[in-house]
């Protein structure tokens, strides 16, 4: 039996495997990815970090240097080396069905002298269920995309930024992007110039962040709002509180020259006369095999840890520097439990 499953190969698992491996426990990463790189490896072309390689750091190595910055092949380049360099024990293409708890007093203790742990059921393993003392879920969000709904229909080819191929597949088209945060104005910003029309439709108006505010400046903010939250200090305000939308050049270049206005959002589908309707509407957590045992963001059951799901887990907790110090105390907490 493991000390540790961990749920995920992408950064959050890789962070979680750091100080798992650090700590000397015995665990094992389950990656549904044929190939490492996490998310990132899914996302379009365009697609950059809102900060500068040398402040997107997961523990113990450093991002290699880039200039400006980083597009998401940097990211998968720096995950596959990172994964490497520490041997971490990670297997694919493994799919996690279902996990279950199994409590103390359950009838079959494997020899554990009545302490809890999970039967985990797996799709692509060498073994169709291995046992483990704890799980963490490093999951993410990326392969749980969220459509709101929106009465009418649609006569053209619906898309969510999780499978936007970028801009080339949409030249000389009509295209409609609805959302008012960073994906929704970079989406609409890299069509500028190949798609026939791009209209940005948005639920108010956008939200710019100050042009000198990037990524680095983020970390600090969700890095304050986790020490007042440990010292029991008045929670100084989450990122939003600056804006909705990271000035990255491209973006910035097109508010500039007034190519990226948004419109109030349509009230059905079938106002739209558009080619393409492109949902950048955000995500949810991806729980598949352990909903059941978690409820309103919290594990219901002992030696369950949620680590890498944004204001669920903590902030910054969803962005590859954020996530160190949440998976480095998740490791502490099970080798409290295992040593137990």
């Amino acid at each position: 039996m493991l000390d540790c499953l961990v749920i995920g190969g992408g950064q959050s698992g890789l962070a979680c495997g750091y100080y798992l491996h650090k700590r000397g426990l015995d665990f094992r990463i389950l990656d549904a990815e044929p190939v490492p790189g996490g998310a990132w490896q899914h996302t379009w072309d365009s697609l950059r970090l809102f900060s500068p390689a040398t402040a997107s750091n997961l523990p113990g190595m450093p991002m290699p240097a880039y200039p400006g910055y980083p597009p998401a092949s940097h990211v998968v380049d720096y995950l596959r080396a990172y994964e490497k360099r520490y041997d971490l024990p990670v297997n694919r293409p493994v799919t996690v069905t279902r996990v279950d708890h199994r409590s103390a007093s359950h009838e079959d203790s494997h020899g554990l002298g009545g302490k809890d742990y999970f039967v985990v059921a797996l799709r692509g393993g060498d073994a169709p269920t291995v046992t483990a003392r704890t799980v963490v879920a490093a999951t993410g969000t990326w392969s749980s995309p969220f459509i709101p709904f929106y009465p009418g229909h649609f006569r053209g080819k619906q898309w969510h930024s999780a499978w936007y191929p970028g801009a080339s597949p949409f030249a000389g088209a009509r295209v409609a992007v609805v959302g008012g945060a960073n994906s929704g104005a970079q989406i609409a910003a890299d069509l500028l110039g190949t798609a026939a029309r791009v209209d940005w439709f948005t639920h108010r108006p956008p939200r710019w962040m100050p042009d000198d505010i990037v990524g680095r400046d983020l970390f600090h903010r969700s890095r304050a709002r986790l020490l007042a939250q440990k010292e029991g200090r008045p929670d100084p305000g989450s990122e939003s509180s600056l804006g909705d939308i990271v000035m990255v050049p491209p973006v910035k270049a097109a508010r500039d020259a007034g190519r990226l206005a948004a419109q109030p959002i349509f009230g059905r589908l079938d106002e739209l006369d558009h080619d393409h309707l492109i949902w950048c509407t955000g995500f949810r957590p991806a729980l598949g095999p352990i909903r059941h045992l978690v409820a309103e963001g919290k594990a219901q059951v002992p030696g369950l840890f949620l680590v890498g799901y944004g204001s669920w887990t903590g902030p910054g907790s969803a962005t590859i520097t954020g996530v160190s110090p949440f998976a480095k105390q998740t490791a502490a907490a099970i080798e409290e439990i295992v040593r137990a």
